[in-house]
């Protein structure tokens, strides 16, 4: 008993200071050089699979002891409501244009996905899979699943989408002259979820509040648009 509580606090400590070494590891690297390529949460994560494949660790095993850094993961989504609520000042001229975004990009998320997958011949499950890819995992997920996809491509699709969501927009920002940050950071939450509301951490706070409140508006519309249009299909 003694030898296996002290293999779990062994796996527990090696976990964690893996995952904030290599996030902060990538942030240092990211700040160095400005390149939107290096991007934390992806050059981290790169940086922890990279470890565990030339440790030959297995990922069930890091996973298990990075648990208490994926439970992090809830308080810090709820801290979110910090930047929000500091911003609730610049909320009252905007609900016309932050309703008509929410509308628009959410149709345009689930229309894109779904249609470009038809035209290249997938079957329904992995059209149902990327219904859902712009929403936040824990709705993309079961959203997914109910309309008949794959949970585990959901959970691929989603965050590939938050990662070339989060790597593009700084170009993509600069082509198209959008320097507003609520502009930023509501289009980052939108398409890119809790991915894209890490990336906006580096643009401003006003940038993270608006973020946050796109990926939680798009969350339930997410959840709401993708069955209706099943439905009318």
């Amino acid at each position: 008993g003694g030898v296996m509580d002290a293999t779990t606090i062994s796996t527990v400590l090696a976990a964690t200071l893996l995952t904030l070494a290599a996030y902060a590891l990538a942030v240092y690297a990211y700040r160095r050089t400005g390149w939107n390529l290096l991007l934390p949460v992806l050059t981290g994560a790169t940086i922890v699979v990279a470890v565990l494949m030339l440790a030959a660790v297995p990922y069930s095993t890091y996973r298990s002891g990075a648990a208490v850094v994926s439970w992090l993961a809830g308080p810090a989504t709820v801290a979110l409501a910090l930047p929000l609520y500091r911003q609730r000042h610049r909320l009252r001229g905007l609900v016309v244009p932050v309703v008509g975004a929410l509308l628009v990009g959410s149709v345009t998320a689930v229309v894109s996905a779904v249609g470009i997958a038809w035209l290249l011949g997938a079957d329904w499950a992995l059209m149902m899979s990327l219904a859902p890819k712009s929403a936040t995992m824990p709705v993309a997920i079961p959203v997914a699943d109910r309309m008949g996809g794959s949970p585990s491509l959901s959970a691929v699709s989603v965050a590939l989408t938050g990662i070339a969501s989060a790597v593009l927009s700084g170009g993509l920002f600069s082509l198209l002259g959008v320097r507003n940050d609520v502009v930023q950071g509501f289009a980052l939450g939108e398409s890119a979820h809790a991915i894209g509301t890490a990336r906006a951490v580096q643009i401003s706070e006003t940038a993270v509040g608006f973020s946050a409140l796109a990926m939680g508006l798009n969350a339930i519309a997410t959840s709401v648009l993708v069955p209706l249009m099943v439905g009318l299909l």
